[in-house]
């Protein structure tokens, strides 16, 4: 029994990872499950036998060092293949996960769309994380594969080992495999940036050297890609600020509030009908609340913002995502609740949600037969139902908006009494002006009048006098 062979047949069973044991026959991981193949037990000496043919002598001087070393291989015509050899028990095993040649879209991975706005940021830092096997690596490698085909631009990817072979587009593209092109993460990520990089993909932040050059590198202008073992994106941020001395963990939080762009954590679910894997995700975008928590070390509250973020960030839950998958019929409620990391939450949601329809989820009976008359009259009831909710919307829209004309009609009113007021005043006012002048017009015509006795009284004196000097007067002033 040959490796190559081993690997030929793994990849025609589509399975995802063959492992290697002395004392057992080989085991293919096929849609999550160990599954051994129908051989004699491996001796000892046929799986180190297997291991050594593939070794270069650098890989076997650090095999030998750490009891430990990880590589890729390549199948030519068949798949490539990152391979991790160990010790155990004195004897080696080695454990092979496939690595198509093909990189899948964003859209055939089952992603949502918002994760493909990922590839559009400037620069900053985004997670992709998960246990093993989440499909980490084959979303991180589907983003890149976005940004060669859409952006000018150079981008270089730092692995241990190199897995997906991307292929230059409209960008050009780097890889440097740890070992082989570089001695370290830390050390090529050191030397990156005299490498003109605008986009920056780190395999895995593994240690505090690591992600401290990852924030650096981040915070310098670069868009950053990485991935780490976490479930989800308040475990994520907590993972990285305890990295960290305590001294420096402040600063750490602001550092990280301003360069984190988004967090993408996967788990894989099998469909219902048992014939893939689907990815359910946590998003989590560093909106200005969430900027906030991390920066005031309220790493609790983060799961509450993204819980109510969905609609204006499109942010969700690991619970929504299991709640959109058995919404649209592609798992079953065991799956969901399995899976889940708060399944009364899960519960809860659903009843909130989706009342009266938590048992079909519980049974599995959202599709139910097309002979089923019940499920006919249970459709008729809903409508009724709805239409009755929208009759009773309709009956109170109809009354705000009698209410506002009312409104509207009072309003109306008071501005044409104001008006009339206003009117009224203007016309006292006229009539308090032409009165002050007819006052005027009389007081003047009286004093023209007195003006005119006092002079005809003069005029009198004046002949009286001149009566009494002369000749004797004559008429009423003779005597």
């Amino acid at each position: 029994m040959e490796l190559k062979e081993l690997l030929m047949f793994m990849t025609k069973k589509g399975a995802s990872d063959l492992h290697l044991k002395p004392m057992r026959p080989p085991l293919l991981r096929i849609k999550g499950r160990l599954i051994p193949i129908k051989a004699t037990p491996l001796k000892p000496e046929q799986v180190e036998g297997m291991i050594h043919e593939i070794l270069t002598p650098a890989q076997q001087g650090r095999l030998d060092k750490n009891q430990s070393v990880d590589l890729g291989y390549g199948v030519p015509g068949v798949a490539r293949f990152r391979c991790n050899v160990y010790q155990q028990r004195g004897t080696l095993a080695a454990v092979f996960r496939r690595i198509p040649f093909e990189i899948k879209s964003v859209e055939q991975l089952n992603l949502p769309d918002v994760a493909d706005t990922f590839t559009e940021f400037p620069a900053g830092l985004v997670l992709v994380t998960g246990p093993t096997g989440s499909g980490k690596s084959t979303s991180l490698a589907a983003l890149i594969q976005r940004i060669a085909s859409t952006r000018p631009c150079h981008v270089v990817t730092v692995e241990d080992p190199i897995e997906f072979l991307f292929s230059d587009n409209k960008a050009t593209i780097s890889q440097r495999e740890v070992g082989t092109d570089t001695p370290s993460f830390h050390e090529a990520l050191k030397n990156c940036m005299r490498q003109d990089p605008d986009v920056i993909m780190v395999g895995e932040m593994r240690d505090l050297e690591t992600m401290s050059t990852v924030i650096t590198a981040a915070e310098t202008g670069h868009l950053v890609f990485s991935t780490l073992h976490t479930n989800n994106a308040s475990q994520t941020i907590d993972r990285i600020i305890d990295s960290f001395p305590v001294d420096a963990q402040e600063q750490i939080r602001s550092q990280l509030a301003l360069v984190l762009r988004a967090i993408m954590s996967m788990q894989l679910v099998q469909k219902k009908d048992g014939t893939e894997l689907l990815p359910a995700l946590e998003i989590m975008i560093n909106s200005p609340k969430i900027s906030k928590h991390i920066e005031h070390g309220e790493i609790k509250e983060i799961h509450e913002e993204i819980d109510k973020s969905v609609a204006y960030y499109r942010m969700q839950t690991m619970n929504q995502s299991l709640i959109a998958l058995l919404v649209n019929g592609m798992i079953t409620y065991e799956q969901a609740a399995e899976v889940s990391s708060d399944p009364d939450d899960l519960s809860l949601k659903l009843r909130k949600e989706f009342p009266m329809i938590e048992e079909k989820f519980r049974e599995g009976a959202m599709a139910p037969s097309p002979a089923d008359f019940s499920q006919i009259t249970e459709l008729v009831e809903i409508k009724k139902l709805y239409e009755e909710t929208e009759e009773r919307h309709r009956v109170k829209i109809e009354e705000k908006d009698e209410t506002i004309a009312q409104l509207e009609g009072e309003l109306a009113s008071l501005r044409a009494q104001l008006q009339d007021a206003s009117g009224s005043g203007d016309a006292m006012q006229q009539q308090l002006e032409q009165a002050k002048g007819e006052v005027q017009r009389v007081r003047d015509e009286a004093q023209q009048k007195i003006n005119g006795l006092n002079e005809r009284i003069r005029d009198l004196n004046q002949q009286l006098r001149d009566g009494e000097g002369g000749k004797p007067g004559s008429g009423f002033f003779k005597r």
